[in-house]
């Protein structure tokens, strides 16, 4: 990452990204990573870890919105939820919108992105003190091997690309932590990538689902206009069970307010391109 006068350069071997800023906000190493936070003149707020953006205050509900809704009105009666990573608490927020969520753990191995997101995020951030939301600042992979069996209904896995530490949480032993947290026909998702530009990685983590015994494995897509390609791509995976209907009269009647996911972005969303379909 590289910071001019007036813009900000994504650290990226392939594509970059440059955003005009007019100043930094905070920056600070912690004992995991590096987190930045500019303030930028088109996308608000953006935050990046290790020089790699993970979000902007403008345009990341698309983001947290596909990780939550989608999975949640896929699953007949989700309440035991598990979101791994996703420490800047937007997912959280839009996991919490939904009435028949009874508890979230958020498992997050570094507590200042949750903090430094409270801070200068704080509209992703309001849901933090919800009775049903429980943090714990720990090891991912430690923790789902001590989970309770059948413990759970949907996890999310909104982590970082698979580099370091992270590869380990896009294998098939950690999904099947996963598999033996969850009821039958709970249900996971995880980020996956761009389908134009890490394609290979997207077949990868599909193959690893599978070797780890889930029934059916479903890819959905939507913009991520800060994310390389600008598409973005979320695996879901289901134990025992085959996808089956969406609960679509709730989704088009939901008692919350959201800016993308609708019930025709739910449908819409798991249609994939034919380049897609070739590639799987």
């Amino acid at each position: 990452m590289s910071l001019g006068e007036e813009k900000f350069s994504e650290n990226a071997s392939v594509m970059k990204l440059y955003l005009e800023v007019s100043h930094k906000l905070h920056e600070e190493k912690t004992p995991h990573q590096n987190i930045t936070v500019y303030e930028t003149e088109i996308f608000g707020r953006l935050m990046t870890l290790d020089g790699e953006p993970v979000l902007t205050s403008h345009h990341s509900f698309i983001y947290n919105e596909m990780m939550a809704h989608p999975i949640l009105f896929n699953h007949p009666n989700p309440k035991d939820i598990a979101i791994i990573g996703g420490g800047n608490c937007g997912t959280l927020k839009e996991v919490l919108k939904h009435y028949t969520v009874k508890q979230v753990v958020q498992i997050e191995s570094d507590e200042r992105v949750t903090r430094v997101s409270e801070k200068y995020f704080p509209e992703l951030c309001e849901k933090n003190n919800d009775s049903r939301a429980t943090f714990l600042f720990v090891d991912a992979s430690e923790h789902m091997r001590k989970v309770e069996s059948e413990s759970l209904d949907v996890i999310i896995l909104d982590i970082t690309e698979p580099l370091g530490q992270a590869k380990y949480l896009f294998r098939e032993p950690f999904y099947r932590d996963c598999l033996n947290a969850l009821r039958e026909g709970g249900m996971i998702i995880s980020q996956s990538g761009s389908p134009l530009m890490t394609m290979v990685a997207l077949k990868d983590l599909s193959a690893e689902m599978r070797k780890a015994d889930y029934k059916e494995i479903q890819t959905i897509h939507f913009p991520a206009a800060t994310y390389p390609s600008g598409w973005w791509t979320a695996t879901m995976a289901r134990k025992g069970q085959k996808f089956g209907d969406f609960r679509e009269q709730m989704a088009r009647h939901k008692p919350f307010h959201t800016r993308y996911y609708n019930a025709d972005i739910h449908k819409a969303c798991s249609a994939m391109p034919q380049f897609m379909q070739d590639a799987f």
